[in-house]
């Protein structure tokens, strides 16, 4: 039983208890003592909130400061420094401008240690703007300043800008350190900019920088991206004290250049040779063989994973859904369904996310729905979508209300669920539901349109038929941004555990010359059956016959006869396309099924069939 603890005691001497407490590990027995203080000083609200901090209980940490700014004590920056840390770690942007704020208040902002502090924060928060304005207030930059800024740019998805602060950084003089290069390597590999990659590189050699092991596994990155291997493997072999991220990053790297067999080997030798894995280690061996066509091998990676002792967590769950969205594989993505139903996932945000895409591609947009409402605290990610779902099943009416409800919730739209709500709008033809929304994007919310919102303009007016509207819109609009274009249509279909992609008037399939034959053959069929080309989905100015031949020609088509040519004994394909399957192509794959005598499934359409999977003949 635990001795009783002490009351009334001066307040020095509590300070000590709850030092002492902290530093044999009892944090619990520290905070009952702090507790009993009637006013516990300035020193003892921060040694708790840093102990907090420095052991991960940011949660903790948190509501400890909240209950201090509640007494109306004014903390000073050691305490504000805790509570920072906290929600950089927690990536709390709500509780991150808290504590922005507090600091401008109490005149801290233009402290070097909390801005640098501030600036991690809103960088781990992906907040870039807080980042540049705390980083612009301050009076003194280091070059842990300028680090922070530079690696908030490259994870807020600005590499560029990242690249721009590191050259303005040694203008102003500032020497960058290895944390700096191990920092904007990324943005190389992002940009694919190799002769930068490797300028710091011959940096970090001619300035006798010691190659640490973050330093040598973004250089291994970095080439990699650049699909220069050799160097990669240059750079790896070099690594005198190779750890676990070293060896990650190389597997990572070879998965990615297409020598699966060469990461397996790596892996096959960390553990043989009793590296400690990770989580990590896992996860990418994992991804990596369900991206290289071996699923059978990452069936069996998964099983050991669990048999090593290693739960598969967030990350492995959404990394194989993935990898089974992007293969194709409703059988898997259905397994890693039952998994997270079983493991008590239900609750992860993430891993229902990936679920929900999952099903939206397969036409399963009834279990995707089902799965976003069990969602309790739905992120913008997962509203985003589920909008997405809906808008490339041409449900534009359901997504405009999910928008509706998303803002209604207090979740903040970013550039991405305007492009779904936008898509919505353009497949339903809802004209001035997808006007309205475009122009509350910088009025209302604050979001400057980019080349992708206004190509989805153009789409709608263009839809509707409203096409003086949509040159005029595009007049107005050229002068200010360039590059707007539209998504090209391709169809694909899963042949043999081997995803098939096709493009319009494809020919690149070593198998072209027996589709188009096929094809040849079953018009006269489906002519007989009643079917008549529609060639008013055909734009471009053609005679009748050359429109049918183009008809033909449709990605979609070319699809369904490679999937009808591979059947194997099987009675269905499901084709997917990634725009709105066009009218034509719609009613002859309906034919078609009939003809043939098998299910033909069409993703990324909407039916009104009830109990049926969209467009499934």
């Amino acid at each position: 039983m635990l001795p009783k603890l002490p009351s009334n005691l001066p307040p020095h001497l509590s300070l000590k208890l709850i030092k002492t407490y902290c530093d044999s590990d009892d944090l619990r027995r520290a905070r009952q003592l702090f507790d009993k203080m009637t006013n516990p000083d300035l020193r003892s609200w921060t040694v708790l909130l840093s102990e907090y901090t420095r052991r991960g209980c940011e949660k903790e940490a948190k509501n400890l400061y909240t209950q201090l700014r509640d007494r109306d004590i004014r903390p000073d920056k050691f305490v504000l420094l805790s509570f920072v840390k906290a929600c950089a770690t927690s990536g709390d942007l709500v509780e991150a401008q808290k504590a922005h704020k507090d600091a401008v208040t109490l005149g801290f902002h233009r402290d070097l240690l909390l801005g640098n502090a501030m600036i991690d924060m809103f960088g781990k928060c992906k907040y870039l703007e807080g980042a540049k304005r705390v980083f612009n207030d301050l009076q003194f930059r280091d070059v842990i300043s300028w680090t922070s800024m530079c690696s908030c740019y490259v994870s807020c998805g600005k590499p560029g800008n990242g690249l721009q602060a590191f050259r303005e950084m040694v203008l102003d003089g500032v020497r960058p350190n290895s944390v700096s290069l191990s920092s904007i390597l990324p943005a190389c590999s992002n940009l694919k900019y190799l002769n930068l990659g490797r300028e710091i590189h011959g940096f970090v050699v001619r300035n006798g920088i010691r190659e640490n092991v973050f330093i040598s596994s973004a250089l291994v990155d970095m080439y990699a991206t650049c699909l220069c291997i050799k160097q990669a493997e240059l750079v790896f072999n070099r690594v005198v004290n190779r750890n676990i991220v070293s060896h990650n990053v190389m597997i990572s790297a070879y998965f990615e250049n297409g020598e699966a067999a060469k990461a397996l080997a790596i892996f096959k030798r960390m553990k043989s040779g009793g590296s400690k894995l990770n989580y990590a280690s896992w996860n990418v061996v994992l991804c990596g063989c369900l991206q290289a066509g071996r699923t059978q091998e990452a069936l069996e990676l998964l099983a050991e994973m669990q048999n090593a002792g290693f739960k598969p967590n967030q990350i492995t769950l959404t990394t194989v859904l993935t990898a089974c969205t992007n293969l194709e594989s409703l059988r898997g993505g259905k397994e890693i369904h039952g998994y997270i139903y079983r493991h008590g996932f239900l609750n992860d945000t993430t891993a229902l996310t990936a679920l929900i895409f999952m099903y939206a591609k397969f036409g399963k947009l009834e279990i995707s729905q089902k799965a976003f409402k069990m969602i309790s605290r739905k992120d913008t990610v997962a509203w985003n979508i589920m909008i997405i779902a809906n808008s490339m099943h041409g449900n534009g009416n359901e997504a405009l209300m999910l928008f509706n409800e998303m803002l209604n919730s207090g979740v903040k739209p970013n550039p991405v669920t305007f492009t779904a709500v936008l898509s919505g709008c353009s497949h339903s033809r809802l004209v001035d539901e997808g006007l309205f929304v475009f122009n509350s994007m910088s009025k209302v919310h604050m979001i400057e349109p980019d080349a992708e919102h206004y190509s989805c303009v153009v789409d709608i007016l263009s839809r509707a038929g409203r096409l003086e509207e949509a040159y005029r819109f595009i007049q107005n609009m050229l002068m200010k941004h360039k590059g707007i274009k539209k998504e090209p249509g391709c169809s694909w279909v899963q042949v043999k555990n081997k995803v098939n992609t096709f493009v319009v008037g494809d020919k690149s399939n070593e198998h072209s010359d027996d589709i188009y034959m096929f094809l040849s053959n079953m018009s006269e069929k489906m002519r007989q059956a009643g079917y008549l080309p529609d060639t008013e989905f055909v734009l471009q100015d053609l005679d009748c016959e050359e429109k049918e031949d183009m008809l033909c020609n449709h990605s979609e088509k070319l699809a369904v006869a490679f999937g009808l040519l591979n059947l194997n004994g099987e009675s269905s394909i499901t084709v997917f396309k990634n725009l709105r399957i066009c009218g034509d192509c719609h009613n002859a794959i309906k034919i078609m099924a009939k003809i043939v005598g098998v299910t033909i499934t069409e993703g990324h359409q909407s039916s009104n069939q009830e109990g049926k999977i969209p467009f499934q003949w």
